[in-house]
């Protein structure tokens, strides 16, 4: 072997190995520190995006909650947040009358989203303003039929309608969201422990961090990828003592961080 021949051997050896352990890091190593160890074995692996009547990706999940149907009934009513109407005619002919005459609508419909296959099983929303033009909105899958607990579990998205325009996508009237929908989950939250509603919180993993995702409007949104998951008290008894979170991993720590830099430097 001349000595030209052996250099470039030697060129490959360390071309493909930088490459294998690139690919090893990027898709491996740090997909696996930067996942939760999750409290509730029975959700890793399911998706984390919701989809349209067409199956086109809708909202991202990022709120769980750890309770009966009617644990989280309670839990949603007693921090202002009022269930839904269906879609009818009428409901339609009143949510353009709450919009164009600027008068309220506290549970207007909200346009149907599917998870798995399945339509929303409970939906909620809480008016910003007079009109239901503005508005906090959550629909709730029931994903485990008993968790670690042996309660249930809903995985939601939570976002906020900031008006009314064409749809991105099919030129269709619809809400327009905000697109930081880490600070709608934060919101919930929060109302939830105002209310005394919660016994503790926990993260798991959701869509990761997605800084140009759109949803099924072709409306755009951030997010860290985290789901905030509040395990609900039982039968609507308040917790006197503030509710604890428990700590997610340091490398999940680490990862928000890092996440939440960026995202403040783009926005800037």
């Amino acid at each position: 072997m001349t000595q030209i021949e052996g250099r470039r051997r030697r060129w490959i050896i360390l071309v493909g190995g930088a490459l294998i352990a690139y690919l090893l890091l990027a898709y491996i190593v740090l997909p696996a520190l930067w996942s939760h160890h999750e409290r509730e074995p029975g959700v890793a692996g399911l998706p984390m995006v919701t989809r349209t009547g067409d199956g086109i990706p809708g909202d991202a999940l990022n709120v769980g909650l750890v309770g009966s149907r009617n644990d989280v009934l309670r839990a949603m009513h007693s921090d202002g947040w009022y269930p839904a109407d269906p879609i009818t005619l009428r409901t339609s002919i009143e949510i353009v009358g709450s919009v164009v005459l600027d008068r309220p609508y506290h549970d207007a419909p909200v346009s149907p989203l599917y998870y798995e296959g399945k339509k929303e099983q409970l939906a909620f929303e809480k008016p910003e303003g007079k009109s239901a033009d503005r508005r906090h909105h959550v629909r709730f899958w029931q994903v485990l039929d008993k968790g670690t607990e042996g309660r249930p579990v809903w995985l939601g998205s939570v976002t906020f309608d900031r008006g009314v325009g064409l749809s991105h996508d099919t030129g269709q009237v619809t809400h327009h969201i905000a697109p930081d929908v880490d600070a709608e989950r934060d919101g919930l939250m929060r109302d939830l422990r105002d209310a005394g509603m919660v016994q503790y919180f926990f993260q798991i993993s959701g869509t990761g961090p997605t800084l140009f995702g759109r949803n099924g409007e072709g409306d755009p949104y951030y997010t860290d990828g985290e789901i905030d998951v509040a395990t609900l008290v039982v039968e609507g008894i308040r917790q006197a003592q503030p509710a604890p979170t428990l700590s997610p991993p340091a490398l999940i720590v680490l990862k928000d961080q890092i996440w939440h830099g960026v995202r403040n430097a783009i926005s800037q």
